[in-house]
């Protein structure tokens, strides 16, 4: 009986002290062994890192940087003049690697009718239509030219040199959307050079500024046309581009004047 009462008594009188702690606020249990809370704990030591094998970067290869105007035309003109035909020069363009408007054209566009005209025809470049069929001026605008030189009695299609057409362009290939710079203009000129050198016609007709600056090395066709000069050793006229007379039918009588001219040049 005399530890039972002792063992209640203490219970009772730990309760009533704790109860007399939390009424004075005491909210954290201290234990017996006095606690440093400014030291720091000692660093965790990690395990070493794992090094993993890494891969060699491929080596880095040099690219090769555009070439300059100057070579193209230099490659350009001894390609041109290693052709001594219609057919070599024609392959020399299919080699030709220096004019960018080749890689995204779907044919090269050489040249069509007769090679023994005395008239040849120098477009400017090839259209949609003319790139799909590899022949130049096959679309309405090649439909409204071979409606306005048959007024003279000159067809593509016809056998003899004297009523003939030979039709070729300054590019053989489709430009993007965009017109030849200068320098792609004087890249090209060895090819269109060469090829009126093998065809030798009387006289050349220039379609558009493309075609008047390859011949006469200057601009304005609508100030140049009907005006002979003299270019890659043939008379050349400057006319209108029939895609401009489309879009403006009263420049019509302007063409018909220079056709005329035209005429007289190869009756005179």
């Amino acid at each position: 009986m005399g530890i039972e009462t002792d063992i209640a008594n203490d219970w009772n009188a730990a309760l009533a002290a704790l109860a007399w702690q939390v009424d004075l606020g005491v909210a954290e249990i201290i234990g017996e062994t006095p606690l440093d809370r400014y030291d720091l704990p000692e660093p965790v030591k990690l395990a070493d890192p794992v090094v993993l094998p890494t891969k060699a970067p491929p080596p880095r290869v040099a690219t090769q940087a555009p070439p300059s105007a100057e070579v193209a035309l230099a490659a350009a003109t001894q390609a041109a003049a290693g052709a001594s035909s219609l057919e070599d020069l024609r392959e020399a363009l299919a080699r030709f690697e220096h004019c960018d408007f080749k890689r995204g054209a779907r044919n090269l566009v050489f040249a069509d009718g007769n090679p023994k005209a005395r008239v040849l025809i120098l477009g400017e470049a090839p259209g949609v239509e003319e790139d799909r069929e590899g022949r130049p001026f096959v679309g309405r605008a090649g439909q409204m030219l071979d409606r306005m030189f048959a007024a003279i009695g000159l067809s593509r299609q016809s056998p003899d040199p004297a009523t003939a057409l030979y039709i070729t362009n300054v590019l053989p290939w489709r430009p993007p959307h965009r017109d030849p710079s200068p320098e792609e203009i004087d890249m090209m000129r060895p090819f269109v050079a060469r090829h009126i050198e093998l065809v030798d016609p009387d006289c050349v007709v220039v379609l558009g500024n493309t075609s008047m600056q390859a011949a006469l090395n200057t601009t304005g066709i609508l100030r140049q046309r009907g005006t002979w000069a003299l270019g890659f050793g043939k008379p050349v006229l400057p006319m209108a581009h029939p895609a401009y007379l489309m879009r403006v039918p009263e420049a019509k009588r302007d063409a018909w004047a220079d056709l005329l001219s035209l005429q007289a040049k190869l009756r005179g």
